[in-house]
């Protein structure tokens, strides 16, 4: 079957964000089922497409808030605001719906579009879902811009954020209705969508490339505790915010705590043992230089890459309840709390196990592959249900018979 994948972002070379791992493994598995795959999308500056000469670049573009000047934002959100759209949604209208349209007749036939996450197909919705598809709902989105309503830092960006949420809530909805299936990467996130049903959706279990994961080996831990994800993200900065303000200050002073990934403006207050590194050359590598991961996700939905990765490599952790949405089975070396006071004293307690060497690194490899078989499961469900609804529809109906006499009600047998 050939698949058209349409992303805002195409999958790269070097995924780093949780949503490129997720776009790259999930593309890599439809491969892997044995399927043709066409990616369609935007590619951010710096990257390389992982599959060049089966992607159409519409162009790059960067959309992360955090790598743009207040001028683009601006001008992006008095887009947003003109056209009625998410400002997410509108960053895609920088080609015309022409380009796109003639980017995806290049591909020539194909049988299925594979519509991922909601910021391109919502720019380009009538052209989208005028074929059969499938939709992957990465988080509910619409839920994640009300709880960074929740927590804005003005009167202004809430009502930004509510904005947002009213927006995106509608094209979930439409997306989700017309799909032939549906994909959500956290069980819960189904009934919230409204397509908590086994012949309307699955979950996908992700994993962080289909590859199984290295044996555990030898570390040399550079930090105590170290942290790294895409914070200009208002979910994750809502978690790096608790974690500096809640649980940092309850750590010993001796603890080194290393933060790697974008962060658009620190706090003004830290403690004097936090180092903010910025992007690191290598995510794992970074991971593997910290004793211990903390898990710190407090708002949000979808799944948390960073704990499937953290699990995949089976170093120590301790994590929120909702770092481990998704998820129905974690390591014995993770501890779960949401209660500040806990979970500071979990990760006292843990980091000095591993500085004592009495807690040890786990196998993550038999995570790895329930986790791939599940994926590989799911996905073949969806594309099968699709595919078999597709042809009930295109199957050409029974013409009608000359004779009807077989067929005629008693009433009508003999008469005159």
């Amino acid at each position: 079957m050939h698949i058209v994948f349409v992303t805002s972002l195409v999958p790269v070379a070097e995924p780093r964000s949780g949503y490129d791992i997720a776009n790259r493994v999930i593309v890599d598995a439809l491969r892997a089922l044995g399927h043709r795959v066409s990616v369609l999308g935007f590619l951010q500056p710096g990257n390389t497409p992982a599959e060049a000469a089966h992607t159409r670049v519409l162009r790059e573009l960067e959309v992360t808030n955090a790598r743009v000047g207040r001028g683009r934002k601006l001008a992006w959100l008095s887009r947003a605001l003109l056209r009625g759209e998410p400002v997410s949604v509108t960053k895609m209208h920088a080609v015309s719906q022409k380009d796109v349209a003639a980017a995806l007749a290049a591909f020539g036939p194909y049988d299925l579009l594979f519509l991922n996450s909601v910021q391109l197909p919502g720019a380009f919705l009538d052209l989208f879902t005028a074929r059969p598809y499938l939709f992957v709902a990465h988080n509910v989105e619409a839920r994640s811009a009300r709880d960074n309503a929740s927590t804005a830092s003005s009167p202004l960006r809430a009502l930004l954020f509510r904005r947002e949420a009213r927006l995106l809530a509608a094209l979930e909805s439409r997306l989700c209705r017309d799909a032939g299936f549906v994909f959500t990467l956290a069980d819960a996130d189904r009934p919230v969508l409204g397509v908590d049903s086994e012949t309307r959706s699955a979950t996908l279990p992700l994993v962080t490339a289909i590859e199984p994961p290295p044996a555990p080996s030898p570390r040399q831990p550079r930090y105590d505790v170290g942290l790294i994800g895409s914070w200009s993200w208002a979910a994750n900065r809502a978690g790096l915010d608790w974690f500096l303000t809640e649980i940092a200050p309850r750590l010993p002073a001796d603890f080194s705590i290393a933060i790697a990934g974008d962060l658009e403006d620190r706090p003004a207050s830290i403690p004097a043992n936090v180092q903010f590194l910025g992007r690191v050359p290598d995510a794992r590598e970074f991971v593997r230089s910290a004793r211990v991961i903390p898990l710190i996700s407090r708002l949000g939905t979808g799944v948390q890459l960073k704990t499937i990765e953290t699990f995949e490599m089976g170093l120590p952790s301790v994590a929120t309840a909702n770092a481990l949405r998704g998820l129905t089975t974690r390591p014995d070396n993770c501890t779960v709390s949401d209660d500040p006071a806990a979970f500071a004293a979990a990760l006292v307690h843990t980091v000095t196990q591993a500085r004592d060497n009495s807690i040890d690194d786990r196998d993550g490899r038999a995570f790895h592959q329930r986790q791939l078989d599940g994926l590989l499961a799911a996905l073949r469900t969806g594309i099968e249900r699709v595919a078999a609804r597709a042809e009930r529809s295109e199957k050409p109906k029974e013409e009608p018979r000359e004779d009807h006499a077989e067929s005629a009600p008693p009433d009508m047998l003999n008469k005159e």
